[in-house]
């Protein structure tokens, strides 16, 4: 399997380390990493791993990968992912929260059909989506997701600062939004994408609830997950280690993304 990268932080580290140990097979090989410029820490990661760097989509197309693992942005799904899905190139989308926009999501889907390339949005740092898939099938009334993290993983998004909350000096836990995931997802670009996961693989961004805090006595990033329909109910408490040198980032979310890619590459599965 040839792999491309889109993205160049903490994700992508992790996919070279793993891939250059072997860890994911010996038939998996890191074809080009993509930055937003040559000037890019994108250029550094590729140099110390010896693997090519682009620039621009057609020189990332021209490296031929198999699949593309997005790593990056919102705006790096907006403006790569289509064009790798017509080439027939797969996409594993870690920035979900792009997804909201329905119109993106309907033509990408539509894209990864035309093409048959695959289209996968793994779990990410959140646990059950196989259940809430399973449950959706015979009927589900409700779906509720809070998302819990330090201050300091709420720090430089701009909604949070146009509250002017002073996240240093937080003595309990603070309500940064509650309401609609389509409401709420948009707000939080590199925080809540498990939440966009979790309303595509069930009721969708209108009808699943989000609720979003900052709450200074947690260490780990904690999400809270309920689920109420005809099968039952369902409760799901999620901890999870920041990752080291990003704590918006659940250390789970990316281990997830090597496990999307090896599922990706194998005929064997097992859960749904």
């Amino acid at each position: 399997m040839r792999v491309a990268l889109l993205g160049a932080g903490t994700i992508a580290r992790l996919f070279l380390d793993h891939i250059r140990r072997g860890d994911l097979g010996d038939d998996v090989e890191v074809v080009a990493i993509a930055g937003r410029s040559a000037a890019s820490r994108g250029r550094v990661l590729a140099r110390d791993y010896d693997v090519p760097f682009t620039v621009d989509i057609e020189s990332l197309i021209s490296q031929k990968p198999d699949v593309v693992v997005e790593a990056a942005s919102h705006e790096a799904v907006r403006e790569y992912c289509q064009p790798l899905l017509a080439k027939g190139i797969g996409v594993i989308v870690l920035s979900g929260g792009a997804l909201c926009d329905d119109e993106l999501r309907s033509s990408l889907e539509h894209a990864a059909r035309q093409s048959g390339a695959l289209f996968y949005v793994p779990s990410g740092g959140i646990a059950g989506l196989d259940a809430l898939k399973a449950a959706c099938v015979a009927g589900v009334d409700e779906v509720k997701i809070t998302v819990m993290k330090p201050p300091a993983a709420w720090k430089n998004i701009q909604y949070v600062e146009q509250l002017a909350i002073d996240l240093d000096r937080l003595t309990e836990p603070h309500i940064l939004y509650e309401g609609t995931a389509r409401g709420g997802v948009p707000l939080f670009p590199a925080n809540v994408n498990i939440a966009a996961v979790l309303s595509m693989a069930g009721i969708g961004f209108d009808r699943t609830r989000l609720k979003v805090l900052a709450d200074p006595a947690l260490k780990h990033n904690t999400h809270m997950i309920e689920i109420r329909g005809k099968t039952g109910n369902i409760s799901i408490k999620v901890e999870n280690v920041p990752a080291p040198d990003n704590p918006k980032t659940a250390w789970l979310a990316c281990y997830s993304a090597l496990a999307a890619l090896k599922l990706a590459k194998s005929p064997i599965r097992y859960g749904t």
